[in-house]
């Protein structure tokens, strides 16, 4: 038996709708994935279609985006990139928030010497700037889409453990827990089936933050050279393609800068919400 109260999700979903700025973000949020997912229908063009006659070309009725330097359709590039993107910014939160969940799980109910080798290997890691720590990753591994996903989950997973190992340590001593414990339950159990559920308030607002940081993250790499490589396209090599042409071509950067921007003020502001609504205190903040 667990603390959890059985109309804590809808409460909490309650103080969600309320956050009017939360509400807009998922809808924005939602709007983004939506007509990334249906690109292969909107996309007025193939987004690796070159037409060296309309390269250059200034947003219009034809192209609304404009075309690049080797007359590709910048709204269809825009718009396929989105897919890369997106998922470039969820992949590393499900591959950082398993391992760094798993590994804080561990750590608080473990003995005192495992708990303190797992803290100080992410005490070490979140001493390197996590850029950094990125780069090193890719540069070992070598470049491409997959391995920067796994540099930037890398780079998430001492968060994830700090956090849940914070958690743990409240609950381990409480009554529910004693209880399972006295019944013969093995330490995953309880972990999976008392300790985990307990805790997974925390775990979604880090995550939702924490999707941002790491679509920021992958576009900075791919911007580098590092993420996704050409002709595919996302968010960041496209930024990373408009430097050469920047004065006289201010569509190639402005659209998918844009889009980063609006993905990123989404996410936050879903976190935002997320946050308040799961933290019983903060209707009394508020007020």
């Amino acid at each position: 038996m667990t603390t959890t109260r059985p109309g804590a999700p809808a409460t909490a979903w309650r103080r969600f709708s309320r956050h009017r700025l939360a509400v807009a973000g998922a809808i924005l949020l939602v709007a983004l994935a939506a007509v990334s997912v249906a690109a292969p229908w909107l996309a007025p063009y193939e987004p690796d279609a070159q037409n060296w006659r309309e390269r250059l070309q200034a947003p219009s009725l034809r192209h609304p985006f404009g075309t690049d330097h080797v007359g590709r359709d910048v709204l269809s590039r825009v718009l396929f990139g989105g897919r890369l993107s997106l998922a470039s910014g969820l992949l590393p939160v499900l591959l950082g928030g398993a391992a760094g969940t798993l590994l804080g799980l561990v750590a608080g109910f473990s003995k005192p010497w495992m708990d303190s080798l797992i803290m100080r290997i992410m005490d070490v890691l979140l001493a390197l700037p996590s850029l950094f720590l990125a780069l090193a990753v890719v540069g070992t591994l070598g470049p491409g889409w997959f391995n920067a996903v796994l540099a930037v989950a890398v780079v998430s997973v001492p968060g994830y453990a700090r956090i849940v190992r914070a958690r743990v340590l409240a609950l381990k001593n409480e009554p529910f827990v004693e209880a399972a414990r006295a019944s013969g339950a093995k330490s995953s159990r309880i972990l999976m089936r008392h300790v985990l559920p307990n805790a997974l308030s925390p775990i979604l607002v880090q995550a939702t933050l924490s999707f941002g940081s790491a679509l920021l993250s992958m576009a900075g790499l791919s911007f580098l050279g590092l993420g996704v490589q050409p002709p595919a396209a996302d968010w960041g090599n496209m930024l990373a393609a408009s430097r050469r042409f920047l004065p006289r071509a201010y569509w190639l950067g402005l659209f998918p800068g844009m889009c980063i921007m609006l993905a990123v003020l989404a996410i936050n502001l879903i976190g935002d919400g997320l946050r308040d609504a799961l933290d019983p205190r903060s209707e009394d903040r508020r007020a």
